[in-house]
């Protein structure tokens, strides 16, 4: 298998595009099955996920159209994609391509809004928690859905179409959100989803959604509705930046030292991490089309967090903060509120000489003066990139394994870093 070396101790400088954001990529790219027309994506990230869950829209009979770079256009630069559904010849997601990938799931709500029947398969354990189906499989019985598990199947079936509802949601759930948007958006009637999920790419497969002709109103608030329609059409929609990589890479700023330019992002994605961060004496700006981050070496004050759904502190940010702390001057204290088992980088950064105790979902770190390289395993995607942050401070060489899980989640992360001043390469097996 592949792994990242890093030779610490320098600090970032330069510019670093941020990619469109995968968590958007892929409902948008699962609405495609919601019409026979195309639907263009712009600025999608080249992603070991877009291209799982191209295979999975591929064996429903998705036509798929992958734009090529354009002159001079360098692979960092997002990716079009076209996707014509006219042709839809299964509406069967097997388990060998829904395993690969948990939002592969979401397929179940566009197939059956517009088939009235779908059969997926559920999509397995996690390393980072059981991330249960049980509200999306709530929210489409909500709206009218027939539904039995079989084998490990879901079939869903409805006679006569789904129907309007209302939808309240016992806790936030993205994913639960997505399919109830998807669902409702061809349903008869109207539908009202209390205790919405109010992430970003929530608002953004609203709007593509409005742009295929469905209509949507409270999107980015706890309190949707959506008057279904009899057809969508296809549409063209833009990707919106991706605040997971936005915030580690500010982290990895903050934790280096130097001046990165954070080009083709917005800071109002992911205002309550920046806030913490400049608490801890990393100093943020907004420029023109982006973020400038700077830390000058004053050294990383401590601060606490929890994680939160949006607006508060992303889990998917928690363990690149974490590896923050770990040279921070004193304690701070990291609660984690999403997922169970989202500290199995814990032992790992340890192996970096951080010094961090647990005390359920409460990580307790003690700052310490530095960190030394050694060989860590990544254990999942946002822990992975924990240990690259990591091993940018640590003194000496930090060998990362298993870092497929990387590819997963952020596009050219070493040519991104590399171009910046990192001593970072790819050692390929």
């Amino acid at each position: 298998m592949d792994r990242i070396h890093i030779t610490g101790g320098a600090p970032l400088n330069g510019t670093i595009p941020i990619s469109g954001a995968k968590n958007a990529a892929l409902p948008l790219m699962i609405a495609s099955l919601m019409t026979g027309e195309t639907l263009e994506l712009i600025n999608v990230p080249r992603l070991a996920d877009i291209t799982s869950l191209l295979r999975i829209l591929g064996n429903h009979g998705v036509d798929q159209m992958v734009v090529g770079k354009r002159p001079g256009q360098s692979t960092e630069a997002g990716q079009t994609i076209r996707l014509t559904a006219s042709n839809v010849i299964d509406t069967t997601a097997p388990y060998e391509l829904v395993s690969t990938m948990r939002a592969g799931f979401w397929v179940v709500a566009p197939l059956l809004a517009r088939f009235g029947e779908a059969k997926v398969s559920l999509p397995g354990g996690c390393a980072i928690g059981t991330r249960p189906v049980d509200l999306l499989i709530m929210a489409l019985e909500k709206l009218g859905a027939e539904i039995e598990i079989d084998a490990g199947y879901v079939v869903a079936k409805t006679k006569n179409g789904l129907r309007g509802a209302e939808i309240d949601f016992p806790k936030v759930t993205v994913g639960g959100t997505h399919v109830a948007l998807m669902a409702a958006s061809l349903a008869h009637g109207t539908t009202v989803i209390d205790n919405a999920a109010r992430e970003p790419e929530v608002v953004d497969l609203a709007e593509c959604l409005i742009r295929m002709g469905a209509r949507i109103e409270g999107a980015g608030t706890s309190r949707i509705v959506i008057e279904g329609v009899a057809r969508l059409h296809g549409a063209r929609h833009e990707v919106l930046p991706d605040r997971i990589e936005t915030g580690t890479y500010a982290m990895a700023v903050a934790m280096t030292g130097g001046d990165i330019v954070l080009e083709n992002t917005r800071a109002d994605l992911l205002s309550s991490a920046l806030d913490v961060l400049a608490t801890t004496g990393a100093e943020i700006t907004q420029v023109k089309g982006g973020i400038r981050v700077r830390r000058n070496g004053g050294g990383i004050h401590p601060a606490d967090i929890t994680t939160d759904p949006f607006p508060g502190f992303p889990t998917d940010l928690q363990a690149q903060f974490m590896a923050l702390m770990t040279l921070a001057k004193g304690q701070s204290n990291i609660r984690e509120t999403i997922f169970e088992n989202r500290f199995m980088h814990v032992q790992e950064l340890a192996r970096l000489g951080a010094k961090i105790r647990l005390d359920g979902d409460l990580a307790i770190v003690e700052g310490v003066d530095r960190l030394k390289g050694a060989p860590v395993m990544a254990t999942d995607l946002r822990a992975s990139v924990s240990l690259v942050i990591a091993g940018l401070a640590a003194e000496g060489e930090t060998q990362i394994s298993r870092v497929y899980h990387l590819d997963r989640g952020f596009e050219s992360l070493e040519a991104k870093l590399a171009r910046c001043g990192a001593d970072i390469r790819r050692v390929r097996s």
